[in-house]
């Protein structure tokens, strides 16, 4: 089994659509740093001074209206549909300060979470491409066939290409990982603020980049499950497709209550250790008003990572099966 893997890693890493494919990846990665450049630069000292003096027309407004300001809020807070929040919350109007009208700074600690995220969704799709036209390209040539005659166990063959995928994607996750956390961290630590970035902080970072190396590698292994399933890579791909677009978007935006058993909201709870997610709650007040608002739900990272694993089993499971009994030809 061993020399089998080491035989379809060389025949990977030999494969030219794999190494387009690893190049696109670190260049879009490169595009997600110069974007990160272009989000902390500074303001330019015209954007400034104008900022300035915005400021200074709305501080010289407070001063002299907001008692005046507060006063009629109280006065037409009882006359105000509800749901409303408190008086002192809604007519609470505080002193303006000049960093309001200035652009926020780049803060390495809310950034980069959110970077790994984005990552890991580019590192599992390419793993997934890479692992469908691997195996796909084996059945739409006909060559499986011919690698059957020379090792005829076929669970060992099946076994040994999704572990060269699986195993060849985690070096290209690795180095787009920490292409990226080095890359943002000296933008940042340039342009915004790395205040706040201790031992645990880049503990975590690193933990979430672990669990987005090991669904990269699942994510190759499950490409190449499916391109055996369906015997072709635009198969394999259109599936995706079509999942993301109908039951991604279509279904999960009509029925939000499903959401945890959608793969987006799961992947999520993965990579980030738990995630949330939006639903619309609706009802009709006293009043006769029909309101809708957004309420939080949660998703744990345990939910996440049974889910995912799940399918991922089932998946291995059945594509060893039906490759073990079905004609290659």
């Amino acid at each position: 089994m061993i020399r089998l893997t080491g035989v379809e890693l060389r025949r990977l890493v030999a494969r030219r659509l794999v190494m387009l494919g690893v190049g696109a990846v670190l260049a879009v990665t490169v595009l997600m740093l110069a974007a990160t450049w272009w989000n902390a630069r500074p303001l330019s000292a015209a954007d400034q001074e104008r900022n300035r003096v915005q400021f200074e027309q709305a501080h010289k407004d407070w001063v002299a209206n907001h008692e005046k300001y507060e006063k009629d809020c109280r006065d037409n807070y009882a006359s105000m549909p509800d749901p409303k929040p408190t008086v002192d919350e809604m007519c609470n109007n505080p002193e303006p300060a000049l960093e309001q009208w200035g652009k926020p700074q780049t803060v390495f600690t809310e950034v980069m979470p959110e970077l790994l995220l984005g990552s890991s969704y580019l590192l599992a799709f390419a793993a997934f491409l890479i692992g469908a036209s691997f195996v796909g390209a084996e059945f739409s040539s006909g060559s499986i066939g011919n690698w059957l005659t020379f090792e005829p166990r076929r669970l060992r063959v099946y076994g040994s290409k999704l572990l060269g995928v699986a195993i060849g994607m985690v070096p290209v996750a690795v180095a787009t990982l920490a292409l990226l956390l080095v890359g943002t961290y000296l933008i940042v630590a340039d342009l915004g603020s790395t205040a706040g970035t201790t031992g645990e902080v880049w503990g975590n970072l690193a933990e979430t980049s672990v669990r987005a190396g090991l669904l990269t590698a699942v994510a190759g292994a499950l490409g190449g499950v499916l391109g055996l399933l369906l015997r072709h890579t635009a198969a394999a791909i259109g599936l995706v497709m079509g999942y993301a677009v109908l039951v991604e978007g279509v279904f999960g935006s009509i029925l939000q209550s499903a959401q945890p058993w959608l793969a987006r909201v799961n992947f999520d709870a993965w990579v980030m250790h738990g995630t949330t997610y939006y639903v619309q709650s609706c009802k009709s007040t006293p009043e006769g008003y029909y309101n809708c608002e957004s309420v939080e739900k949660a998703l744990s990272f345990e939910h996440g990572a049974w889910y995912l694993g799940i399918v991922a089993v089932v998946l291995i499971t059945l594509g060893g099966l039906v490759f073990r009994r079905r004609d290659v030809n």
